[in-house]
């Protein structure tokens, strides 16, 4: 199904916010944290913009644990400008989006990627030679909400430049110190060579 702009804003106005994803999900023995905008308002230990959703991210294989935490939930697929409700594994096998929707209102409240993985070693699905362990890429604010780290954010959200992403790397970059710096610009200008905010860098 395609569903326009406005119903789809209309769908996520009562996403859910990070301090509640982690409260029902402590517990979870997958590793999975807070990404996107919300993870760098986390990094920077305050909301600096409004949020149209709340985006976190699981290892493909763990993801199953994280549905298991839902079962009054339903989980449905987005995919370019499409929608598959109650999706299939097949479907499921073929993206790595997923939003965690009430039956009940038909609100989403949360979207969950699938990541690539190889056991506990996070891969980047923007180019898989970007590898860590989890215990690398994960961060926590002082109430233990784990967010991705900056570097990484900023390197997704590179690939699309909306307002909303260079005012989010504007007001980051002060903020990251010489090896951070180093490391989005290594990752930078391995997947996107030549892209303008090289120069901030």
């Amino acid at each position: 199904m395609v569903l326009d702009d406005r119903e789809l804003e209309a769908r996520w106005e009562n996403a859910w916010r990070p301090e509640e994803i982690a409260r029902l999900l402590a517990g979870v023995g997958t590793p999975w944290y807070v990404a996107a905008g919300w993870a760098l308002d986390l990094f920077r230990g305050e909301q600096t913009r409004p949020h149209g959703d709340l985006e976190i991210a699981v290892p493909a294989a763990g993801f199953a644990e994280v549905r298991d935490r839902f079962p009054d939930h339903a989980f449905d697929v987005a995919s370019a400008g499409r929608v598959w409700f109650d999706a299939g594994a097949d479907v499921l096998a073929t993206t790595h989006q997923t939003w965690l929707r009430d039956p009940a209102t038909g609100d989403w409240l949360c979207d969950v990627f699938r990541e690539p993985h190889d056991g506990g070693t996070w891969i980047c699905r923007r180019d898989e030679s970007i590898r860590s362990p989890y215990d690398e890429i994960i961060e926590h604010t002082a109430d233990r909400i784990p967010y991705l780290v900056p570097e990484l954010v900023l390197l997704f959200k590179a690939k699309e430049v909306r307002p909303k992403d260079q005012q989010d790397f504007d007001g980051v970059l002060p903020l990251l110190g010489p090896r951070r710096r180093r490391s989005l610009r290594d990752w930078l200008a391995q997947v996107h060579p030549g892209h303008p905010w090289l120069a901030a860098l």
